[in-house]
């Protein structure tokens, strides 16, 4: 069967008809920035005003994660059955819902936790069903560019991380922590002006479903099970540096903490979308396969340049590129993926996006544990001492140039995947 036969089962349209659709699908993958983030910068507000503890800011991380990944398995088998437009539209409504029911918690719940809890589940479950959809929509517009266009809309979410950082730390700074409220019901409209915006919009249809492949057509396929592992290790690389970036600032390279979120998080997250906006603008010729598996070599080097610099300004510049170097390494996972199983449907993203949840949340995860193991090793200690390092100073850089373990296992998948991107899978 070819391409040509699966044509899609609502009316043809052109690429400039779901002009609307493809924006909103940006502006939606802000959205999922804003739900993604806004937990982590208003956490010293909420431990601040409600005595909560880093427990809980675990926590609700968690939550948020492992309920994008459930929503990213159960939506799989659901979209292709019945269509973009019935999951995207409340997709936007569980955000709003979400959000403001984060910021009424102290208003509704007895319990601030069991509020925060509740809220994060709701706007978390946005997040999940925009990560099944918005890919898949771009990708299933007809006479698209799929690589360059899955980039420029993946680079809005980096924008979205910037705003958020940097509009919400502003709001705090000026209006105070006790108006935390405010900043997130503003940002709550965002979620509900993209839904009016998805309302009007055109939606392209999906593989009909004799045609389309199945997932246990693919799910033993030496290409596809290698794809997952390498969206894994690409999102563990992305989220190390990003999550660790703002701590590694201010503790190791003892930068005020201000300067510390503006030059490592910021920063990292500007070259990140800058990385995406590029290939958007300039990858329609250029090779993805070639890209990713020198992204992933970058990397390596990046990690390694920000653990064992000696100067500070080398540690910056190096997570900054850092974040030029991750850019592509989830969304062009999605296309070379998709470009070997063209008739797949939309279930492949999801369980895509499922792999790519479960490599951010355990990446973080595992360097703060190698940071934790560190801490506790009196020879290890001794070792820092005698380099004239704090313990956590010397911790941290460990957890990082350990952590270079994903992008060069990223780097091995690709390799992987580049020699058999044009071999049939068997």
């Amino acid at each position: 069967m070819t391409i040509e036969d699966a044509q899609p089962i609502t009316p043809a349209l052109t690429a400039k008809s779901y002009q609307l659709t493809t924006i909103s699908c940006f502006v939606g993958i802000f959205c999922q920035a804003v739900s993604s983030n806004i937990t982590a910068i208003l956490f010293i507000p909420l431990m601040t005003l409600y005595g909560l503890s880093y427990v809980h800011l675990g926590l609700l991380v968690g939550i948020n994660f492992t309920t994008q990944v459930l929503v990213d398995i159960i939506a799989s088998r659901l979209v292709d059955r019945y269509g973009f437009r019935v999951f995207v539209l409340p997709s936007d409504i569980l955000a709003v819902i979400g959000l403001v029911l984060f910021g009424l918690t102290p208003v509704l719940f007895d319990n601030i936790l069991t509020g925060l809890v509740f809220s994060t589940i709701i706007f978390s479950a946005s997040c999940g069903l925009q990560e099944v959809m918005l890919s898949p929509i771009v990708n299933a517009i007809p006479h698209n560019d799929k690589g360059p266009a899955m980039a420029l809309m993946h680079s809005f979410y980096a924008w979205g991380q910037v705003a958020t950082i940097i509009i919400t730390t502003l709001f705090l700074f000026f209006f105070g922590i006790e108006n935390w409220q405010v900043i997130v019901f503003l940002w709550a409209l965002v979620p509900l002006v993209n839904f009016f915006m998805f309302l009007a919009a055109p939606f392209p249809g999906v593989i009909h479903e004799n045609q389309r492949m199945t997932m246990r057509d693919l799910i033993l396929k030496p290409f596809y099970l290698v794809a997952l592992l390498a969206i894994m290790g690409g999102a563990a690389t992305e989220l190390v540096m990003n999550q660790w970036s703002s701590t590694f600032s201010e503790k190791v390279l003892e930068l005020p903490k201000v300067t510390g979120d503006i030059l490592g998080m910021c920063g990292f997250a500007v070259f990140l979308g800058l990385g995406r906006v590029l290939y958007g603008r300039y990858g329609s010729k250029i090779n993805m396969n070639n890209v990713l598996v020198g992204s992933a070599a970058a990397a390596v080097v990046c990690y390694i340049a920000v653990a064992i610099s000696p100067l500070p300004a080398i540690s910056l510049a190096a997570c900054a590129v850092c974040g030029l170097a991750a850019s592509l390494l989830w969304p062009g996972t999605l296309v070379i993926t998709a470009e070997k199983y063209p008739l797949a449907g939309a279930w492949i993203f999801a369980i895509l996006a499922a792999a790519g949840d479960i490599g951010a949340a355990s990446g973080p995860f595992a360097a703060g544990v190698i940071t934790d193991l560190t801490r506790q090793m009196p020879s290890i200690l001794q070792f820092a001492a005698s380099l004239q390092l704090l313990p956590d100073q010397f911790a941290i850089r460990i957890a990082i140039l350990l952590s270079a373990i994903f992008p060069l296992f990223t780097l091995a998948c690709h390799w992987f995947l580049k020699q058999r991107q044009h071999i049939r899978d068997h």
